[in-house]
């Protein structure tokens, strides 16, 4: 990313009040740059097709198809887009759902408009936005899917290392400590793996990998 890259955004919530809002609290950041608004699930699929965002601002709860079918569609059109969950409550089956669904993270409606802003930087320098109990919740449901030869992926021992610490919720941090190796070196690592993998993010990345039934899946807690 250079350093007048804006990350491309585009609201969707069936209130207008609430995408001017956001709209007002984004466009005083200089990186955040608000491409779109959506009312509906379906027109946000057609405009994310259109303005091609890197990231959207998602209402988890809409009239007709609501946010969640919403995100599983915009992941279908653009799987390289991260999604963010608003919501007005932190019920873990809703947030489990979303995840799966395809959210890299979910900010409380509630919650200040610098948290919104914090999240999207989050995701844009490859962070992790996601609990370790949620993302373990998550994954452990997951359905292997049968892979075709088109989605045939390699990975090195190391990225394999990684990508199975990944999906334990282990941030590079922690990684980087428990395979004695330099942060940079994890963080490279990471993004490798989600490119391989053809995703927006590293939660994205531990779902596509359950799926596939390239690790174990561990025991929710």
């Amino acid at each position: 990313m250079t350093e007048d890259h804006k990350t491309r955004v585009l609201l969707v919530d069936d209130h207008p009040l609430v995408r001017q809002g956001i709209r007002a609290v984004l466009e005083g950041e200089p990186d955040i740059e608000v491409v779109g608004e959506a009312s509906t699930g379906e027109e946000a699929l057609r405009m994310t097709g259109s303005l091609s965002p890197e990231i959207v601002v998602m209402d988890i709860q809409m009239p007709g198809m609501d946010g969640i079918e919403a995100t599983r569609e915009v992941k279908r059109i653009r799987p390289e887009c991260a999604v963010i969950m608003l919501t007005v409550n932190d019920e873990e089956m809703f947030l489990v759902e979303s995840v799966q669904a395809g959210a890299s993270a979910y900010v409380l409606k509630e919650a200040s408009g610098d948290m919104l802003v914090q999240s999207i930087r989050a995701l844009v320098r490859g962070g992790t936005l996601i609990p370790t109990d949620l993302l373990r919740k998550a994954l452990s449901t997951v359905q292997v899917q049968p892979r075709r030869p088109v989605e045939r992926v390699e990975f090195t021992s190391r990225e394999m290392e990684i990508l199975n610490l990944l999906t334990q919720g282990y941030g590079n941090k922690e990684m980087a400590g428990m395979l004695h190796l330099a942060h940079v070196t994890v963080k490279k690592h990471v993004h490798r793996i989600i490119a391989k993998l053809g995703v927006s993010d590293r939660t994205q990345a531990a779902l596509k990998a359950c799926r596939m039934g390239l690790v174990e899946q561990l025991p929710g807690k």
